[in-house]
């Protein structure tokens, strides 16, 4: 039987080397027609691509050249990742890119990316003081060179987790080139990394985080209604920076989780959170509305002495002219607050933890505490639950709402 004709422009499959290859007739993006080839071990695989390379050729035009691993990651993140995920999410993959992808592997053709080529660069960035190899100390006045600049290399190493997250970001971008069908395979996928430690998480007592409530509400803190949510509600930094009092019922006794600060690339943020799990509308506990109307009116007070000088924000946390707080200088305030209660130093995103802590003290249930906390997964909210404090904290708890309340 014969053969069916190709049509004019169909291409054609013919033997290649130790395989097979296929080209089909294309329209370039500067709208050019050429030729573009796909190449595989077997026909039926080669077959399979020339059928999709057909659909592309009929859906638009067809790029012909395979970018650097550079070109690539520098599209990826412009097109990709900035629209259409978190800014956070984008400044750090942005930073990755700069500081590690594209130096260490940005001139490598993307489909000659092979596992041994991202193993022996991981290898390398984990073994490089950052120091010398991004000239930080160069860059710094001569005065303040102290390091690698004058031959005294501060063996500034990466951490496990940086590795980690670095090849996260590589292999994000290189799975999107497989579904662009750049490249049929991750190169980053199988990479092997040392084993990441992880921070041990601390967590206040009751005692403790009374005592530190108690010093934060006697120097009458403008910061003491965020330290209740966050110790109480379990709310995260930006999400009790970025509450806003169209989210805050007093007359209901409840408060609605949707919005954040974040200070992102240079700019300061009020958007939403980041994914809906987040989103909740939680009971204000007596302890909480209290705090909050207090907040109510020191900041009215704060808008009366303001005058033309405020700048009305909407929201609960707010400097003396009402614009928003920098999330460092909420931090360097909740510091000093831990230095006059004479408290053990936690971070803020552990005092959010000594929530969970107490909640199983408490003995609630860890599917409300997930609830309450809004933890993505439910083995976060076990670790916290297996790692709970004496069973005398209780008692120390009662104390501490009832030292709290009214």
């Amino acid at each position: 039987m014969p053969s069916r004709k190709r049509s004019n422009g169909e291409g054609s499959i013919f033997p290649y080397r130790n395989g097979f290859a296929a080209y089909v007739w294309v329209t370039k993006p500067d709208g050019k027609r050429t030729r573009k080839y796909v190449y595989g071990k077997t026909r039926e695989i080669v077959h399979d691509k020339w059928i999709k390379l057909h659909q592309q050729a009929k859906a638009g035009p067809v790029a012909t050249s395979v970018p650097t691993v550079g070109q690539f990651v520098t599209r990826w993140l412009a097109e990709v990742v900035k629209p259409n995920l978190a800014p956070l999410t984008y400044a750090t993959y942005e930073t990755f890119s700069r500081l590690y992808i594209i130096p260490g592997l940005g001139a490598k053709r993307l489909d000659r990316l092979q596992l041994r080529d991202v193993q022996v660069w991981l290898n390398n960035i984990r073994d490089t003081c950052q120091c010398c190899a991004q000239g930080k100390d160069a860059a710094r006045r001569s005065a303040k060179r102290r390091c690698c600049a004058v031959g005294q290399c501060c063996k500034d190493f990466v951490s496990g987790r940086t590795i980690s997250d670095i090849r996260g970001a590589l292999r994000s971008a290189l799975s999107r080139a497989i579904t662009e069908d750049l490249i049929s395979k991750n190169p980053a996928a199988d990479v092997k990394l040392p084993a990441a430690r992880s921070r041990k998480r601390k967590a206040w007592s009751s005692d403790e985080a009374r005592r530190f409530l108690e010093s934060a509400r006697a120097d009458d803190d403008p910061f003491y209604a965020a330290y209740v949510l966050v110790l109480v509600q379990g709310l995260r930094k930006g999400e009790a920076l970025g509450l806003t009092w169209d989210d805050v019922d007093l007359d209901q006794a409840e408060v609605t989780i949707s919005w954040q600060l974040q200070r992102v690339g240079g700019q300061l943020l009020h958007r939403e959170t980041k994914t809906e799990g987040s989103d909740v509308t939680l009971p204000l506990p007596p302890i909480c509305l209290a705090a909050l109307q207090l907040r109510r009116r020191q900041q009215q007070e704060a808008r009366s002495a303001a005058g033309n000088a405020w700048q009305a924000s909407g929201l609960v946390f707010t400097t003396r002219y009402g614009t928003p707080i920098e999330p460092r200088n909420f931090s360097r305030s909740y510091d000093n607050r831990i230095d006059k209660a004479a408290v053990r130093r936690i971070t803020v995103h552990d005092a959010r933890r000594t929530c969970g802590t107490l909640l199983a003290d408490l003995d609630v249930h860890p599917r409300v505490a997930m609830a309450i906390l809004r933890h993505a997964q439910f083995s976060i909210t076990m670790e916290i639950y297996t790692q709970v404090s004496s069973k005398a904290t209780r008692d120390a708890l009662k104390r501490l709402g009832d030292s709290l309340d009214g």
